[in-house]
């Protein structure tokens, strides 16, 4: 990334989040960039290096309008084309529930990646609840589709995603649990599972001798 560039746009509050758990002088890689808002952000407050990947034609042609790397690819496909080791950081926000197989996204986030950070909408919200004793595929602010015309194929829980870290042998090295305007909140800290909407994640594999487990 060079140049002057246009003024950095504002952030989702989640990416703000995630920029507080980025460290200056970075290497990142974001899977499903956008229009490329937080490496834009991340290379000018923090001298972070890096690239996006994403599907969308209209998102590619912003990123590199506003001088962001990327690389179009889908995200089911892996990746190949990174060796391991090759970042600090690997990015993916709320797209997790939308792919063929997360599992083998985030072990691969992991490959490339020192650490990984996932954000995705927790199923297992009380409108979510709700929805499902009433019979109906739940529509919240975190979960606005119609179950017809949805990206998501695999939701999951809060309680979902931890079990598949522990399976796994994923280190947790921070969790951040907020509600739909992504704050956080006493609710949130008394009932997790209940009252969070936006679960955010950072994940490492442990290193050797250690044991992984949740922070």
């Amino acid at each position: 990334m060079s140049g002057p560039g246009p003024s950095i746009p504002p952030l989702r509050p989640e990416l703000a989040v995630i920029c507080d758990l980025i460290k200056p002088d970075s290497r990142i890689l974001d899977l499903g960039c956008g229009d490329g808002a937080l490496l834009l952000h991340l290379a000018r407050s923090r001298s972070v290096r890096g690239y996006g990947l994403e599907i969308d034609a209209a998102n590619v042609a912003a990123c590199i309008g506003a001088g962001v790397n990327v690389i179009q690819a889908d995200l089911d496909e892996g990746l190949a084309d990174f060796a391991d080791g090759s970042f600090d950081y690997v990015v993916m926000t709320q797209a997790l529930q939308a792919l063929v197989r997360p599992d083998l996204a985030v072990e691969e986030m992991l490959r490339v990646g020192r650490e990984a950070i996932v954000t995705f909408p927790n199923f297992g919200h009380w409108r979510a609840r709700l929805a499902i004793l009433n019979g109906r595929m739940p529509i919240t602010p975190a979960l606005p589709a119609q179950w017809y015309n949805t990206e998501n194929i695999h939701l999951c829980t809060v309680a979902d995603f931890e079990d598949l870290c522990r399976r796994s042998g994923w280190e947790v090295l921070d969790r951040v649990l907020l509600d739909r305007a992504h704050r956080r909140g006493p609710a949130i800290s008394l009932l997790p599972h209940l009252f969070c909407e936006i679960a955010l994640y950072k994940l490492r594999k442990p290193v050797a001798g250690a044991t992984a487990g949740l922070v």
